[in-house]
């Protein structure tokens, strides 16, 4: 059955699912006081698994939608989602529809909370980070009646739509572009994975490709928090520390490959013969460094643009004209710090 096919939950149904009556399960969503904390336990956790979401819109508006698309995003400081938001808008700016921005720092548990509240105001689609996801989460995104488009990534199957790059293949690009200028000693910097899914997968893509070339990541240096530029030239003078023999640093985004690089033009380094770098992003703000850093683009601007786009279509009732998976294709710049 297709998911377009679902009904919308009702009360009735988490009803069914607590075996307690509708009104009682009303005023547990509602937050009346007059109901028991194990009945108030039971409706939550039946309207939790079931993915309801109570509707906020009131009287007449009940069997409407507002004008609002959910855009949910794991960070505003990162430097790769305001371009994204800048693709949705210029879409989205030419219809009714307007986007409002919720934000989940990478924390599942807050994307939980940030998408509950998003879909409770009955929003006419959704625009979400990522292909993982809660199981709470998963189950509101599957019971909504609206479109849905994860965005960013493509490794793996969405819940309705979705419009990214492969992380995995960007990985192995970049890995045998390093390989193919004739480094061999390579080293890795970037976040910690475990929340950070598409760096991840990238890391796996990487190690992949060096692996078919009997090539072993020779150190590693993870960071969480603080400033990308900073951390990044913390890092490369850490594992230089420890392994100075490297003669190539991949770094999981840009920001912490441009103080990576900074730190080494300090220090005299000759780039990139005696060492090479390379970042992934395609930060545009960066190319007023001294040496321009080697680097894969996101498709920002156009996955946002897209993702718009399938959402403004369906809620118009025009034939989409999107596959279900859109990929895009990042491009490899070898700017100045990769060997050619």
């Amino acid at each position: 059955m297709s998911r377009f096919e679902n009904r919308t939950l009702t009360l009735r149904d988490v009803s069914e699912a607590s075996g307690v009556s509708e009104m009682t399960v009303s005023r547990v969503l509602r937050g009346r006081g007059d109901v028991s904390q194990a009945t108030r336990e039971k409706v939550l956790q039946a309207a939790k698994s079931l993915g309801y979401v109570p509707n906020k819109i009131a009287g007449a508006l009940a069997s409407q939608r507002v004008n609002l698309v959910a855009v949910i995003i794991p960070s505003m400081s990162n430097m790769v989602f305001p371009e994204v938001l800048t693709g949705v808008n210029s879409v989205l700016e030419n219809t009714e529809l307007q986007p409002v921005v919720g934000v989940t720092d990478y924390l599942p548990e807050k994307e939980e909370k940030v998408l509950y509240q998003m879909l409770s105001w009955r929003p006419s689609g959704i625009i979400i980070a990522g292909l993982e996801h809660s199981d709470a989460s998963k189950a509101m995104l599957k019971s909504t009646n609206i479109p849905v488009v994860e965005i960013m990534d493509i490794d793996g199957e969405p819940i309705d739509s979705a419009v990214g790059i492969s992380h995995q293949r960007a990985g192995r690009h970049m890995a045998q572009a390093i390989l193919e200028a004739g480094y061999r000693k390579i080293g890795f910097l970037g976040t910690k994975m475990p929340l950070d899914h598409r760096a991840s997968k990238r890391f796996d893509g990487f190690k992949e490709a060096l692996s078919k070339a009997d090539i072993k990541i020779l150190d590693h240096e993870f960071y969480s928090g603080g400033s990308a530029l900073a951390k990044g030239a913390q890092m490369t003078q850490e594992i230089l520390k420890r392994t100075p023999d490297l003669d190539f640093l991949y770094y999981s985004n840009d920001m912490i490959g441009a103080g990576g690089l900074l730190s080494l033009l300090e220090i005299k380094k000759s780039i990139p013969r005696e060492i090479g770098l390379a970042g992934f992003n395609g930060v545009e703000l960066l190319e007023g460094l001294p040496l321009k850093l080697a680097t894969m683009d996101a498709c920002r601007f156009e996955i946002g643009k897209i993702a718009a786009e399938i959402i403004s279509n369906r809620v118009a009732g025009k034939k989409d004209t999107y596959d279900r998976i859109t990929a895009l294709k990042p491009k490899l710049d070898l700017g100045d710090t990769l060997k050619t």
